[in-house]
């Protein structure tokens, strides 16, 4: 993950040579953007990583996001001196990531970069490939095919763009068709993190982001059902 590069999209100089000297101390490349405008205008195909403020001038960072979304899956962590449930949840539908509260530990800073990047460089195939690797293996059912290494997804023969986080959920319950998996269940096994009760709202932010993405109508879903008091289960007898 050395030499991995990340955009940072904050207004504040003081924090963006803060972490721009952390980040390079890890080898990481660091281009900054004083603004979203200037940020987007940076983001390029090789971007492994976007940092970005949520409360900025001009364009904020709520609206920066969605205009990534537009052109890339590229993960986004985002900093907000904003602590409310309800704020967190908005950049999580912009199209966020991960989101972290200010004042934050750089060495918390760190944990979700390194998090974040390991993600995406192993489900978006960044990560070296043998020469003689073995044959690409898919997984199919009710219409759907995915890839069960790399985030590529096909709905009915169409490509979906899904984000990391949106592909793991998605493969891990294809993976286990009719399983019923509480929102307890996805966090710890997506995130990798202990689970609390806050929690859930994440996960639910995610399940109908995913469900927009591939379902025919996402308020009655065919693939991703809810069992109401217990959790998610992909149906295989899907459209």
């Amino acid at each position: 993950m050395q030499n991995s590069k990340i955009l940072m999209i904050e207004d504040d100089p003081d924090i963006r040579e803060g972490v721009r000297i952390l980040l390079e101390s890890e080898s990481y490349q660091v281009t900054e953007a004083e603004n979203g405008s200037r940020g987007l205008e940076l983001l390029t195909e090789d971007t492994d990583l976007v940092i970005l403020d949520i409360m900025m001038p001009g364009m904020s960072g709520l609206r920066t996001c969605e205009e990534i979304r537009r052109r890339s899956n590229v993960p986004v962590l985002f900093l907000t001196a904003k602590s409310q449930e309800s704020d967190k949840l908005i950049g999580l539908m912009a199209g966020g990531d991960d989101y972290l509260s200010k004042p934050f530990s750089y060495g918390e800073l760190l944990g979700r970069v390194k998090a974040l990047l390991r993600r995406y460089q192993i489900y978006r195939g960044k990560a070296e490939r043998k020469e003689d690797a073995e044959e690409e293996k898919y997984l199919e059912l009710s219409g759907i095919r995915i890839h069960q290494e790399f985030n590529e997804v096909y709905v009915n023969g169409e490509e979906k763009e899904l984000s990391n986080i949106e592909y793991r959920i998605l493969l891990l319950m294809m993976q286990h068709p009719r399983k019923i998996f509480s929102a307890q269940n996805l966090y710890e096994s997506i995130w990798n993190e202990p689970y609390f009760y806050t929690c859930s709202s994440t996960v639910m932010v995610h399940i109908r982001k995913l469900r927009v993405k591939i379902e025919k109508d996402p308020q009655k879903p065919e693939y991703i059902r809810t069992e109401w008091g217990k959790g998610y289960k992909f149906d295989v007898c899907g459209a």
